[in-house]
């Protein structure tokens, strides 16, 4: 009796997990029928249109290899487009809507659509004008360095340089001068290239006859290691060579390296303005070439030291630093200073730093800047070479006190002059 009450519920379990699967399987069957059903209306409801076939006849070749646009994205006519005539394109020409505003315009033998740089909506029924594209700002900016030229100048030069670390080379091309001013009408220019603060040696351009605009196109060489690169300085001399072999000295460019990145893959294209060279003997303690400016908006006093020459160095070495030390002082009182980096073994450094100042319009009566170069050497103290103090009536007169007056009479220009130095404290 037991076995047979055992039998009939395992009948019972065995029958309901039956039912269960098959109720399973055919729910799954449904679903997937349905899905299938759903799938096939919508289907057979959308009515696919070949892009490129439909604008055959209205576009040309060009146009049709580039109207790859996928028709299954979404393209909305923005409601401020509706009800327009007439949209405008560039070069002053017009596309005239149909009565059916999603209808292409006919074009003539020249397509606006490529021509023009016009902006479309593809979708099913065509094309809708929605703006056009300005050219304008898209073109790279003009390069106006052979054609914008200050008043006043005597001429311009471009050239490269490339440094190569394994080899410790320095490699500079001259590539050509500009708008030169000779002292007569034809000109035969040459350009000789040094590395200072070596001046003993140079290197020279061939020489071009009877143009004012040579074209060089050449590569030199220095050798110098890494270490002292930075402490090197660039100098341009361009000269005129007259019918009587005489050299006449046209103008000079001076490009320090210490603020340049010099490495075998960047090789920098750079152009300058030749500056005269100043022909007046050095003074007795040497000279400074700095530059002023003022910027009455911001209340800043700008110091850009150039370059000293004819330094009286206290002992040639390579080991001697010369370095300029800039203080802002106000009623004689010191306010703050700052200084260049030191240039080694040379009594004509060049720097090329700038610096500034917050001083107040009001302050410029009673302010004054002292430009003092000092020579340093190691292991003992850093001396005096000479000094120079620019300002107003209170403290200067001469050379100094005009060079603070045009630089207030030139609100942020730069300008720029040669000092003697005095050994006066």
């Amino acid at each position: 009796m037991p076995e047979q009450a055992v039998a009939v519920a395992g009948a019972v379990i065995g029958g309901i997990l039956l039912f269960v699967l098959i109720g399973m399987t055919a729910y799954l069957l449904w679903k997937k029928f349905c899905c299938l059903l759903s799938y096939e209306k919508l289907t057979s409801s959308v009515k696919t249109t070949n892009v490129n076939a439909f604008f055959q006849d209205q576009i040309n070749p060009e146009m049709q290899l580039k109207s790859t646009r996928s028709r299954s994205v979404p393209f909305i006519i923005p409601p401020t487009l509706h009800g327009r005539d007439w949209i405008n394109l560039t070069n002053e020409e017009q596309v005239q809507e149909d009565s059916d505003p999603y209808m292409i315009p006919q074009s003539g033998p020249r397509s606006s659509f490529h021509s023009l740089g016009a902006c479309f909506l593809f979708h099913e029924a065509g094309a809708y004008v929605v703006g056009t594209i300005n050219p304008e700002l898209y073109k790279f900016p003009e390069d106006k360095s052979e054609t914008d030229f200050p008043d006043g100048n005597i001429g311009r030069l471009w050239f490269s340089i490339e440094y190569e670390q394994e080899s410790e080379r320095l490699l500079v091309s001259l590539i050509k001068v500009r708008k030169l001013q000779p002292p007569a009408d034809s000109c035969s220019p040459f350009v000789k290239i040094y590395l200072l603060p070596d001046e003993r040696s140079c290197l020279q351009s061939k020489t071009k006859r009877k143009t004012l605009n040579p074209q060089f196109d050449e590569n030199f060489v220095f050798q110098v290691s890494s270490k002292m690169l930075l402490q090197r300085t660039l100098k341009f001399l361009v000269y005129h060579v007259d019918k009587h072999k005489k050299h006449h000295l046209l103008g000079q460019v001076i490009f320090p390296l210490k603020n340049e990145v010099l490495t075998d893959d960047n090789k920098l294209v750079i152009w300058r303005d030749l500056e005269k060279e100043n022909l007046e003997p050095p003074s007795e303690y040497g000279d400074i070439q700095f530059s002023l400016s003022y910027n009455d908006y911001l209340g800043r006093l700008t110091v850009v030291v150039l370059r000293a020459r004819g330094l009286k160095l206290q002992e040639e070495s390579h080991a001697v630093g010369v370095y300029v030390k800039v203080s802002l002082m106000n009623h004689n009182k010191f306010i703050k200073s700052k200084k260049t980096a030191a240039v080694l073994g040379t009594a004509n450094p060049v720097y090329n730093e700038t610096f500034s100042f917050k001083a107040d319009q009001t302050e410029l009566d009673t302010a004054s800047l002292s430009l003092s170069v000092l020579q340093s050497i190691k292991g003992e103290k850093t001396l005096l070479l000479g000094r120079v103090v620019v300002g107003p009536f209170m403290y200067t007169r001469g050379k100094e006190l005009e060079h603070w007056n045009e630089m207030i009479s030139k609100p942020k220009e730069l300008v720029k002059r040669w000092h003697a130095l005095c050994h006066s404290m």
